[in-house]
């Protein structure tokens, strides 16, 4: 059961959440979907058809945090990924239905769409909610936030550009904090965000209702970083090693993401 519902008023609710947006006529949906994604650099004007500020939301699951996005934020041009087809159908069919042009869904991995399509310093917020921590000892390596992926977030951030971070796992964010400090000046920000004061993403609707701990950021890109030091950093910084808390598998369960965990870069949304 996902735990969702909709009413004749054309909201749709997950666990008794709203999700941002109502369920248009079928004459003023949109269509959010990118079957394939260009080769090499994206041309954001032409991929969105207008000029705009960029926004990236990896690992997007479901849709509720591009929903917010771009409910919040209709100036921004929203590309959102995931590397699952199935939560990328749920995410577009959302996003179609709520008539939101501005906004386009892809399946691809967060690292790959920054190292082969983003240009450099083209983009103004990359958000990333509760990547997956990996339990197993032999599944470490496939942890999305490391140095060299931190490197890439800043080389893709324009001047000033926000890089957005959340996790449920005191493990990873001790070392999200301690590593995204070379990167960006980077502040905790332990209060839910005020346009999502439920929640941003599926998963933090069900780790709150279970008594976790939701650990929020952002960071700034720095200004006082060149390529050459990014890259010596990447190259230099320990990678995310952690011992997991395997007891938040069942969190996983509850969520749905005992298959999406296995096979992606990052947690289900």
């Amino acid at each position: 059961m996902n735990g969702t519902e909709s009413t004749a008023d054309g909201i749709e609710y997950e666990f008794g959440v709203p999700f941002p947006g109502k369920i248009l006529g079928p004459g003023q949906w949109a269509k959010t979907a990118l079957k394939k994604l260009p080769e090499g650099l994206l041309n954001w004007a032409e991929l969105f058809g207008r000029p705009g500020p960029v926004l990236l939301d990896i690992g997007v699951g479901n849709g509720r945090s591009a929903l917010t996005h771009a409910s919040r934020q209709p100036e921004c041009n929203i590309l959102a990924i995931d590397t699952l087809p199935v939560v990328i159908r749920y995410a577009t069919r959302r996003g179609n239905q709520r008539g939101l042009h501005q906004l386009r869904f892809a399946v691809i991995g967060g690292r790959e769409l920054l190292e082969r399509h983003v240009p450099l310093a083209s983009v103004s917020q990359i958000h990333c909610y509760h990547p997956q921590p990996y339990y197993r000892s032999d599944e470490i390596s496939r942890r999305l936030v490391t140095p060299d992926f931190l490197r890439l977030v800043w080389q893709s951030l324009a001047p000033g550009g926000q890089f957005v971070l959340q996790t449920d796992h005191p493990a990873y964010w001790a070392y999200m904090k301690e590593i995204c400090s070379f990167f960006f000046e980077f502040t905790d920000h332990p209060a839910p965000w005020p346009d999502a004061p439920q929640g941003r993403s599926r998963r933090e609707l069900i780790a709150r209702s279970q008594g976790l701990s939701i650990f929020r950021g952002t960071g700034i890109k720095r200004e006082d970083l060149d390529p050459a030091k990014a890259s010596e950093l990447a190259m230099h910084l320990p990678l995310p090693v952690f011992n997991a808390d395997r007891r938040l598998i069942e969190l996983d369960a509850i969520d749905g993401g005992k298959t999406r965990g296995a096979t992606q870069r990052r947690r289900s949304r």
